[in-house]
């Protein structure tokens, strides 16, 4: 831990130096809120989001807030080591063609429904989940847009990794909008002291409202690594098609935006991650660079401060829009050709995923030493972005 700001009815608790004004008023707003435990951490990769800051997270009592999931309910990544140990770049060039034919990237969908048993079970009794239910059978396996991306990488430990970013769709956007409109309107009948300006209504967790918001998430981290996994399959696919048959792993798994009860402190408490993921003792996970600089197989420590949790991965040190007007294309493409990575660059609009818009992934590491130990390098070869 790097800082703690006192100022709130709850501590707030620092993995970086500084944190952008903006993103530390939200912060503020969560210390400030009636039903938050103990104290917020802020994790080192934090940077201003919607409602609260991306890379934070709130443990409340006896609420959800539907903001403090967010809009990419169970968005997450996987990743999967191959027995692979070598690849040439043209095999490598040939996977991203036959990739970019079997997972639609960005915007796009399937043109027909897959195979139903892909999806979770029961979305026939949840309301919300249940109206974007046929719309999902066509964006399951489908990375989206934004910072998503599938990335093969050459690992430390001597194999072929690949590294999926991606969430939970349309039906999780739909689920957020609809309880965040809900939890809006009943703050507001109630007069509650959270207000509209704060962007973090709550839902009391022995409503109906509240109860059906928290099944209809838990159904969308489901449909998100249902997501993952099919894209994993289907990347699998198309690396057999150009190398040699070849073995994997299990696929590790870690959401970084969802709701989950724990205990913590000794108390069972309701855990938002909003951009930041579970690291207890021993248990692995992963934290991404951009796509010119390392990421990390990691192993979690446990830090009861973060209430287990390290960081989702480098964060965002520019917005969108302000990487596209500010960094220098040229430049941009020089850093990716320089590390050998086949990338996403082609002109300005592609900046907001360059690598001048991340904060310096070494840095981030370094912050949170304390919280995660690193198990694997991985540096990038090729990558699909959305």
């Amino acid at each position: 831990m790097k800082k703690v700001v006192a100022t709130e009815r709850l501590p707030i608790k620092m993995w970086l130096d500084e944190l952008e004004d903006e993103a530390l008023a939200q912060a503020k707003n969560l210390a400030s809120l009636p039903f938050a435990f103990k104290h917020i951490p802020i994790m080192p990769d934090s940077h201003v989001g919607y409602g609260m800051p991306i890379g934070s997270i709130l443990a409340s009592e006896g609420v959800v807030v539907p903001n403090a999931v967010g809009v990419d309910i169970g968005c997450g990544m996987c990743a999967m080591k191959t027995s692979l140990q070598t690849i040439e770049k043209d095999e490598l060039k040939k996977t991203l063609g036959i990739a970019r034919k079997l997972i639609p990237l960005g915007m796009n969908w399937h043109d027909e429904k897959q195979d139903e048993s892909l999806m979770p079970e029961g979305a026939e009794a949840l309301e919300i989940v249940n109206r974007g239910y046929t719309k999902a059978l066509k964006q399951i396996g489908t990375l989206g847009g934004g910072n998503h991306f599938i990335e093969i990488q050459k690992g430390s430990d001597g194999f072929i990794w690949i590294m999926i970013h991606s969430g939970s769709r349309n039906l999780g956007y739909g689920v957020a909008k609809y309880f965040n409109h809900m939890a809006l309107k009943l703050n507001e009948k109630w007069h509650s002291s959270v207000t509209r300006k704060m962007d973090l209504a709550f839902l009391p967790i022995e409503t109906k409202e509240a109860k059906d918001y928290l099944a209809e998430m838990n159904y969308c981290v489901e449909f998100a690594l249902a997501n993952r996994k099919l894209m994993m399959t289907r990347m699998v696919e198309a690396l057999k098609e150009v190398v040699a048959d070849f073995e994997c792993d299990e696929i590790i798994n870690k959401s970084h935006n969802f709701a989950a009860w724990e205990n913590h402190f000794g108390k069972d408490v309701l855990v938002h991650r909003k951009g930041a993921t579970q690291a207890r003792d021993g248990e692995l996970g992963m934290i991404p660079g951009s796509q010119g600089t390392k990421s990390y197989i990691v192993k979690g420590l446990g830090n009861p401060e973060s209430f287990m949790s390290c960081s989702h991965g480098a964060g965002r040190k520019l917005g969108r829009k302000q990487a596209q007007k500010t960094l220098d294309l040229k430049e941009e493409i020089q850093k990716l050709e320089k590390v050998g990575v086949i990338h996403g660059i082609r002109n300005k609009k592609d900046l907001d995923e360059a690598v001048g818009a991340y904060k310096d992934i070494g840095e981030v590491m370094n912050n949170q030493t304390d919280l995660a130990e690193i198990v694997v390098e991985l540096t990038p070869l090729a990558v699909l972005k959305g």
